[in-house]
Order: structure tokens, then sequence, then C-alpha cells
């Protein structure tokens, strides 16, 4: 992730929990806060109930890669917590790109890049 790290302690996503907006699609939910780094800091939490180790880190992978190929796209200085629902377990990685890039079009925080433009 060229722009961002990983949220890792449990204080922060307990934050982003407390004080952010939250949005919900039938893939994911996402929970936005702004922070005071120049950063954005992506916290993904996928529980059992999506399924068994090796499912949950399938979902985590399609949602870290389709951030990372999107991360231009995004704001600066979010911290952002996305949360995988039981329904993603079976989904394609297009479909992953496409609820992330939904949710953050609901939260106002992913819009058209300049880069992006000029290299098509």
């Amino acid at each position: 992730m060229k722009y961002s790290e990983s949220l890792k302690k449990n204080k922060d996503f307990q934050q982003v929990y407390k004080n952010g907006t939250s949005q919900a699609n039938r893939y994911l939910v996402m929970y936005v806060l702004e922070n005071q780094y120049r950063k954005n800091r992506l916290g993904i939490s996928v529980s059992k109930k999506v399924g068994n180790s090796v499912v949950r880190h399938r979902v985590t992978r399609l949602i870290r890669e389709s951030y990372r190929l999107n991360e231009t796209l995004f704001k600066n200085s979010l911290d952002i917590v996305v949360i995988a629902r039981p329904s993603a377990k079976s989904i394609t990685f297009s479909e992953m790109e496409s609820a992330l890039l939904h949710l953050a079009g609901r939260h106002h925080i992913a819009g058209k890049n300049d880069d992006k433009e000029n290299s098509d």
C-alpha cells in the first residue's frame, strides 16, 4: 500500500467504531474517521461467521487488494475499517472491488484521480 498502512491496535478500531460514520451494502460495512496523519490507515475485520480461516483470509486478501489497486482514488488522512459480512465469502474479486468502491462513493471519500485520467 503506497499511501497507507494498516490499523492494528484494538483502541484504534474502537475509536473508528465509536466516532466514525458507517455505510453498508450487501457484502461489506465500512466505517470512516478522519485522522491526524497524512496517510490512510486500513483496518479489516472478518469474523468467524464468515467461514473457516482459509475463507476469512481469502476475504481479507480480496479486500486489501481491492483497496490497494484503487488507493489513489481515496482521499487522504482517513482511518477506514472494512467489515466483511457472511455473504462476502463466495464473491469474486471484481464483486469485492465493486462493493468497496460503492461504499467509498457513499462515504464521499473516493473521487476521480488526475493521474489515472491522464494515463488512459
